[in-house]
C-alpha cells in the first residue's frame, strides 16, 4: 500500500498540471509556466460559474437582435476565432475593423484587445457586447433579459448565491470560462516534457532552432507572447485606418502598434495579424522575411530578422505546427453545452 501511495504521489508531481483549485474545474496551470496575472481572489472559480459562462458564451441573446454570441467569432476548433472572413461580422451583417483574436491563455494576459484597451479579463466581455459592429446590446438590456429567465436566475443563484444578477456576475461567470481556455498540450509541450515517443522531426528542429534566433524575443516561449505591443511592418489599411494602440492612448509613438498574439494553434487561427490579411502561415513568413527592407517601419526586435531563404520559411512553418493542441480544440468541456433549459 505504502508503495502505491508512493507512486501515486510521484506521479502527481511529475504532472504537467498543478490545479489552483479543485480539479472539477477546467483551470490549471501547467508546470514551470509563469504566474497567471488573473486575480482568483478577486474572482473566485467554480465549476457552476464555469458552467454557466459556458452557457452566456454560446447564447445569442446577450445581442441586441438575439442572433450573434461570443462563439459566433470565437470557435473552439480554430483556437476561438473565425476564419471565415479577414474581420469580425457583427449583428446586421456590419462588418467590423479587426480580425478576431484568439481566446488562449488568457489568464496569463494583462492587456486585451489589439490595441490592449481593456485591462481586465472581467471587463473585458463588456465590449463586444456593447459594440455597435458586434453585439450591439446593453448592459442594463443584457441584465433585463437574464433577470426576466427562471433557467438563468436558477444558474446565477447556484453559482453566486443571489437570484438578482447583476453586471459582476455576468462579467465573473463569462471571465470563469474564458479564463479556464488553456492549451498545453501540443507535440511541442509534450517533447519539452520529456514525454516518451515525442521528439521532433530533423525539419521542426531546425525550425525551433531557427525560430529561437529570430522570433523568440516577442513570441517567447512558453507562452509564445510577451503581451508587449510591436510595430510589425504592415502598412496602413486606408480603408480601415486602424492606428492600434494609439487609438488608446493618444500618443503618436504608438502608431501602428499592435498587441503580439500568442502563436499556439496557429496552424488553424487564419487568416493572420490584426486585420486578416494574411491567409496563410507563408505569407506571414514571405511578410517578416522582407522586414530588413524596411527597418524603420517596424519595432527594434524585428529589425534583426534577416532575409529568409524558402527553406528557412518551410522549417519555421513545420515547427509553428507543432504548436497545435488538439486535445484544446476539440476539449468537450469547452464546446456548446447540451442540455434543455
Amino acid at each position: 500500500m505504502k508503495k502505491l501511495i508512493y507512486l501515486i504521489l510521484s506521479l502527481f508531481v511529475l504532472s504537467s498540471f498543478i490545479f489552483l483549485l479543485e480539479n472539477e474545474h477546467p483551470f490549471y496551470v501547467p508546470q514551470g509556466w509563469p504566474k497567471p496575472f488573473y486575480d482568483f481572489k478577486e474572482s473566485p472559480l467554480s465549476r457552476e460559474k464555469f458552467e454557466l459562462g459556458r452557457t452566456l458564451f454560446y447564447d445569442p441573446d446577450l445581442s441586441r437582435d438575439s442572433t450573434i454570441s461570443c462563439a459566433s467569432c470565437h470557435l473552439q476548433f480554430t483556437g476561438f476565432t473565425h476564419v471565415d472572413h479577414p474581420l469580425s461580422h457583427g449583428i446586421d451583417d456590419q462588418i467590423g475593423a479587426r480580425n478576431s483574436p484568439v481566446l488562449i491563455n488568457l489568464a496569463w494576459s494583462n492587456a486585451f484587445h489589439w490595441d490592449g484597451g481593456v485591462g481586465s479579463l472581467n471587463k473585458q466581455a463588456i465590449n463586444p457586447i456593447t459594440h455597435p459592429k458586434e453585439m450591439d446590446n446593453t448592459i442594463p438590456e443584457v441584465l433585463r433579459r437574464l433577470n426576466g429567465s427562471s433557467y438563468y436566475k436558477k444558474r446565477f443563484y447556484d453559482a453566486f448565491g443571489d437570484s438578482v444578477i447583476r453586471t459582476y456576475h455576468l462579467i465573473k461567470a463569462l471571465g470563469n470560462f474564458t479564463v479556464s481556455l488553456v492549451s498545453s498540450n501540443s507535440k511541442y509541450d509534450q517533447v519539452m516534457r520529456g514525454e516518451k515517443g515525442f521528439q521532433f522531426s530533423d525539419q521542426e528542429q531546425k525550425g525551433l532552432n531557427l525560430f529561437r534566433q529570430q522570433c523568440a524575443s516577442c513570441h517567447q516561449e512558453p507562452l509564445f507572447t510577451t503581451n508587449h505591443f510591436k510595430r510589425n511592418g504592415l502598412s496602413l489599411d486606408s480603408s480601415l485606418n486602424d492606428l492600434g494602440r494609439m487609438q488608446i492612448t493618444n500618443r503618436k509613438s504608438d502608431s501602428l502598434l499592435f498587441k503580439i498574439p500568442t502563436l499556439r494553434n496557429i496552424e488553424f487561427s487564419f487568416p493572420y495579424m490584426h486585420d486578416g490579411r494574411f491567409k496563410t502561415l507563408r505569407q506571414v513568413m514571405d511578410h517578416y522575411g522582407e522586414l530588413h527592407r524596411k527597418p524603420k517601419q517596424v519595432s527594434k526586435e524585428l529589425r534583426k530578422i534577416p532575409a529568409l531563404s524558402s527553406e528557412e520559411k518551410k522549417d519555421l512553418i513545420a515547427f509553428l505546427k507543432t504548436l497545435s493542441d488538439k486535445e484544446f480544440l476539440y476539449n468537450r468541456d469547452f464546446m456548446f453545452p447540451k442540455g434543455e433549459r
